[in-house]
């Protein structure tokens, strides 16, 4: 057996305790939550959500990118959702590399050089910033106003909130 055949038997028995039931694909909060794909950051516990409650979309970084945009387009205009919560954390993987290196090293790997954006970053609080700012100046979503970000302590596990300045 792999991890993935321990994983799937694990769902066996995770499905097997709990009762059928259908949750609405509109999440109850009204919220979708962008954060990073670390494995330290348990969204659910950390925010005391249930099933059902928030979108979550996870990439390397929590970074707002286009297909992020995608998403938070799809769950505003067709699942309701209007709050947006940012949540990048302090130790992070994308702190430790640089796009031009990172970008070099694939293409070296590979031969070919990777059409997406890395988007590293060296100042955290700044990265939150800047994705509260795209989120802000995005067209296609329509829920703008309730957007916030956060820095999460993996080791302590309190958020911090990023404020972006008035004029921005």
């Amino acid at each position: 057996m792999d991890v993935i055949d321990d994983l799937v038997a694990n769902n066996r028995d995770f499905a097997a305790s709990l009762p059928a039931g259908h949750l609405d694909v509109r999440p109850s909060r009204r919220l979708a939550i962008v954060t990073c794909m670390d494995s330290r950051l348990d969204v659910f516990a950390a925010l005391g959500l249930r099933d059902g409650e928030a979108h979550v979309l996870r990439n390397a970084g929590g970074v707002i990118t286009d297909d992020v945009i995608r998403s938070l387009a799809v769950s505003q205009r067709r699942l309701g959702t209007r709050a947006v919560m940012l949540i990048h954390h302090n130790d992070c993987g994308m702190e430790a590399l640089t796009d031009d290196g990172f970008r070099a090293e694939l293409q070296q790997a590979t031969g070919v050089a990777p059409a997406f954006a890395i988007e590293s970053f060296s100042d955290l609080d700044a990265d939150v910033r800047q994705s509260i700012l795209r989120v802000r100046r995005s067209a296609f979503l329509l829920h703008r106003d309730l957007v916030r970000g956060f820095v999460y302590d993996v080791d302590t596990h309190h958020l911090r909130e990023i404020s972006v300045d008035a004029e921005d």
